[in-house]
């Protein structure tokens, strides 16, 4: 009988695989027939996947056939990228690799530092300094045999759109939501065959004893964007309690990070690097002279360079368990050996063990997933450039980092309302009557949380 792949996503990706690879055979199975053969060796390595890969069973869909071809296919054929080679992204790796997915591409910025060595358990003492990715990738093709892992130490942004193009699943353990955002609104609009297939994409992320999982198959399921008032607003603390009345250990530090580095410029022109131990020691002197003039407490060194960095608490066993979801996740996505998760996990630990799964919808006019028409603003007739770029910055459902904004006036010529570094901060006191910008109007944003600029259709209340 023809091996046909018909299992959902999962089947809609090795069939791309295996036409293109001209890999397509006769592996289907009778129902409760079990293949002996292992596609790469005569060893028993891979008889767990085989089991999962070649027998039926009543989680899968009622498409799929089991055969020996999958582990081939999964093994030789299928690209999977993980974004992230921080704590989740170790364990991410590590789960990939050993599952039978060999082609594994993996990107960070960061280097290893030496906190990290306690949860992050591919990096050693003398790895210290060095790429994330690279000794991640280094460690696992070292360990395990057959694995061709790749790394890319760089930023997200760095890649081009054909790069996340060859990929057939994307997985992200990312600390950052503005690079989860920027990865979301770049995955969700990538078409990747005639027939607009979009890349399935699993995010998973954790904070101290919590951690969630999300399933992303556009236009099924919602993205990211959909429900990014899910994420909580990083704390930002107002800029005349650091000044004249502070209060915590953490508006100190702030006080120093914010106004007296700039002030004082310990290190000359050089920005502050939170790596950096001569940096966190000068903010970490001033915080405290600063603290005994207010009689605060608590100033301490790893307070401080938590602040400085934004550091969120990690525990190792929430790493893995959100891992091990998110891993689980790609294998059912890629092979439809079970139904995939639909399509939002919680998990909590932190007072025995809770989990919950539930269907997340859709959002109208999200807009990363669903640009179809400009979302409205609505502003008063007066509404100044200041005002609309505080909403951008500090609305729930949109929490942009620095907008650049620029607006058709009445003759659609595309004005610079505001851009970070062109000299208009002027702009930002005139409303957008100064600009001529009229009610149904349509202002386009760019923004390091976006792939692509964001259209908005201004309506005057």
């Amino acid at each position: 009988m023809e091996f046909e792949i018909t299992a959902g996503v999962g089947g809609r990706i090795l069939r791309l695989v295996m036409e293109v690879e001209g890999a397509q055979g006769t592996g289907t199975l009778d129902s409760g027939e079990f293949c002996s053969r292992d596609s790469n060796s005569n060893s028993k390595r891979w008889n767990h996947m085989r089991k999962i890969l070649e027998r039926p069973s009543p989680f899968t869909y009622h498409t799929f056939n089991p055969s020996y071809e999958y582990l081939t296919a999964l093994q030789e054929y299928v690209r999977v990228l993980v974004v992230g080679a921080g704590g989740l992204g170790c364990e991410l790796l590590k789960n990939l690799v050993l599952l039978g997915f060999r082609n594994v591409d993996i990107i960070d910025m960061d280097t290893i530092d030496i906190s990290n060595l306690n949860r992050q358990f591919l990096f050693r003492p003398d790895d210290v300094g060095k790429s994330k990715a690279h000794c991640a990738a280094a460690f696992v093709n070292k360990r395990v045999e057959g694995a061709n892992v790749i790394a890319h130490h760089c930023k997200i942004q760095d890649k081009d759109v054909d790069f996340y193009k060859q990929f057939h699943v994307v997985v992200c353990g990312l600390d950052s939501i503005t690079a989860r955002k920027w990865l979301n609104s770049l995955i969700v609009t990538l078409d990747v065959s005639e027939e607009d297939e979009k890349i399935p994409f699993v995010d998973g992320g954790t904070e101290g004893f919590k951690g969630n999982v999300r399933v992303i198959r556009t236009p099924e399921t919602p993205c990211v964007e959909c429900n990014l008032d899910l994420y909580p607003p990083q704390i930002n603390f107002p800029m005349c309690t650091l000044a004249s009345t502070p209060r915590l250990p953490e508006h100190c530090i702030e006080y120093v990070r914010l106004l007296l580095w700039e002030r004082e410029k310990p290190f000359g022109e050089t920005p502050i690097d939170g790596d950096c131990p001569q940096h966190i020691s000068w903010i970490y002197e001033k915080a405290q002279e600063r603290a005994a003039q207010f009689r605060i407490d608590g100033i301490t060194y790893r307070l401080t360079q938590g602040v400085v960095k934004n550091i969120i608490p990690a525990v190792a066993s929430t790493n893995a368990v959100i891992a091990a979801a998110c891993s689980t996740e790609v294998l059912k996505l890629v092979t439809g050996c079970s139904r995939f998760m639909d399509n939002f996990m919680l998990f909590n630990d932190l007072d025995g063990i809770y989990t919950f799964t539930y269907s997340a919808e859709r959002k109208k006019n999200c807009l990363a997933c669903d640009r179809g028409e400009a979302r409205q603003l609505f502003f008063s007739k007066n509404v100044t450039v200041q005002e609309v770029y505080n909403y951008l910055v500090e609305s729930k459902d949109i929490q942009m980092k620095s907008p650049g904004i620029q607006g058709y006036n009445k003759e659609g010529v595309l004005k610079n309302l505001y851009m970070k570094n062109i000299t208009t901060e002027e702009n930002l006191k005139k409303s957008l009557h100064d600009f001529e910008i009229p009610d149904g109007g349509e202002i386009q944003v760019a923004d390091p949380t976006f792939a692509v600029a964001v259209s908005f259709k201004i309506t005057y209340e």
